[in-house]
């Protein structure tokens, strides 16, 4: 969506910020208005372009992080698969009784898994907007968010291991 600050003449991506329209010799510098719809860009007497960032309400914050989540829900695959195994892994906790201790490993093993994969899915998106070219730093980028899930979750499966472990072996045994 673009903000009311863009020109359409004026910028490559229709993203908010005014530029100016004379040509110079030395490219550009990047266009950074489409980060945040209150943000304002400006270009100082050394011709260099910044973006002064306004104050936003925390209920715009909020706003955005639950946007964020909503997009991370709805478009990550990944992310429907770690919701329900967190639903399988809290409801196993209700019904063996865990201690408050156990609980508080549980969720925070929980929330570092669905945080990884929001991070991973953040960097797949930016992947995305940078366009189809291939390019090495990108796959790395993208490899390494990956890796990040992927340790997030084998640890969560470690602390699930520990706190469940016991318990399903004298339920299995019995």
């Amino acid at each position: 969506q673009k903000s009311p600050l863009c020109g359409p003449s004026d910028c490559r991506v229709g993203c908010g910020s005014p530029r100016l329209l004379e040509r110079s010799p030395a490219p550009s510098p990047p266009c950074f208005g489409w980060l945040r719809q209150g943000s304002v860009s400006t270009r100082s007497t050394s011709g260099v372009e910044s973006v002064q960032f306004r104050r936003r309400s925390w209920a715009h914050k909020f706003s955005d992080a639950f946007r964020g989540l909503s997009r991370a829900v709805r478009s990550q695959s990944s992310f429907a698969v770690h919701l329900a195994v967190a639903a399988v892994v809290v409801a196993l906790a209700a019904a063996l009784r865990v201690s408050a201790v156990e609980w508080c490993l549980l969720v925070g093993a929980i929330a570092m898994v669905l945080a990884a994969e929001i991070f991973n899915s953040a960097v797949e998106s930016l992947a995305r907007a940078l366009g189809p070219a291939w390019n090495p730093r990108v796959r790395d980028a993208l490899d390494m968010a990956s890796a990040a899930v992927l340790v997030a979750a084998c640890g969560a499966a470690v602390v699930g291991l520990i706190v469940f472990g016991s318990r399903l072996l004298t339920l299995v045994g019995s």
